[in-house]
């Protein structure tokens, strides 16, 4: 019954990590975007793994389906160049320093499962829909309508930016 799960977390991990690299290191933003999706795929999928199908439905639909949505808009509205600033390479300090800002959870959190490996061992509990909507709409409530600003704005912004290009 392990051996199951412990594949699916590898297939799952894989997806993400590939994904991340993809979104991070292609010139072209769209395939970036494909990166984006796969890497929020992959999250999804270890939603699955960690007993929360709500979770996992909900990374598919507001994420997956709603975020990348928007952010491929924004891409087609911006009509950004190939040859612009974005599909420059990044100098090779700066893609160190990425990629030992993306190992520093990793490297943080081991010694925590190397002290305490029947954390790891446990078995969430599933959390009942009813339960989930009241802490959302209770408890965080602020963040969750956060999350609306910051789609707004970056919808403004992309306005902004098709205007601003239209101009010149």
């Amino acid at each position: 019954m392990e051996t199951p799960a412990i594949l699916a977390f590898g297939f799952y991990f894989l997806v993400i990590v590939v994904g991340c690299f993809m979104a991070v290191g292609c010139a072209s933003l769209v395939r970036a975007l494909v990166g984006l999706v796969a890497t929020l795929l992959g999250v999804a999928g270890m939603y699955l793994l960690l007993n929360a199908p709500f979770m996992a439905f909900m990374q598919i639909l507001i994420y997956v389906g709603a975020i990348c949505v928007l952010i491929f808009f924004a891409l087609m509205l911006a009509r950004a160049d190939a040859d612009g600033d974005e599909a420059d390479p990044a100098p090779a300090p700066r893609t160190f320093k990425g990629i030992l800002a993306a190992m520093l959870p990793g490297a943080l959190l081991a010694p925590i499962l190397m002290l305490h490996p029947t954390a790891s061992k446990l078995i969430p509990a599933e959390v009942p829909l009813a339960e989930l909507g009241r802490r959302l709409m209770e408890d965080y409530v602020l963040p969750f309508e956060l999350i609306s600003v910051v789609l707004l704005i970056s919808m403004a912004g992309a306005v902004l930016l098709v205007w601003e290009r239209r101009d010149k």
